[in-house]
């Protein structure tokens, strides 16, 4: 994944093309789950007489080991190109469509801070450990 996005990183900066991040706003959080998934009841939620049962899941849990996955690589979006009116399109319709955040020029995608000189068509890419 990282590796395409590195691909696509330095074509836009050898044609010194517009790169553009949204995020989508709390993407999978509370989406429904396609699976069946059963966990133990939560905490301080124990029906009474029924403690030995679990409770099925039905939508995704905010800090469940897959929604994080899903999380980031999928609610970081960067848009590429040269046609800023096409991109303007596109950044409104994902908006009308998704719950999402404009964070205008790229500067940090998967964990990795972007930095770029457009004069000198140049990207930097660095990632802590």
């Amino acid at each position: 994944m990282a590796k395409s996005i590195r691909i696509l990183l330095v074509i836009a900066a050898w044609y010194d093309y517009k790169i553009w991040q949204m995020d989508m706003k709390t993407a999978f959080l509370n989406g429904f789950v396609d699976e069946e998934i059963f966990m133990d009841q939560p905490e301080g939620f124990t029906a009474v007489g029924e403690e030995q049962k679990v409770c099925r899941l039905q939508m995704s849990i905010y800090g469940w080991s897959l929604v994080a996955y899903l999380v980031l690589y999928v609610d970081d979006i960067l848009l590429i190109g040269n046609d800023l009116k096409m991109l303007g399109d596109i950044k409104s319709w994902l908006s009308t469509q998704f719950p999402m955040k404009d964070m205008g020029e790229a500067s940090y995608i998967l964990g990795i801070k972007i930095y770029r000189d457009r004069s000198r068509r140049m990207l930097g890419l660095t990632q802590s450990s």
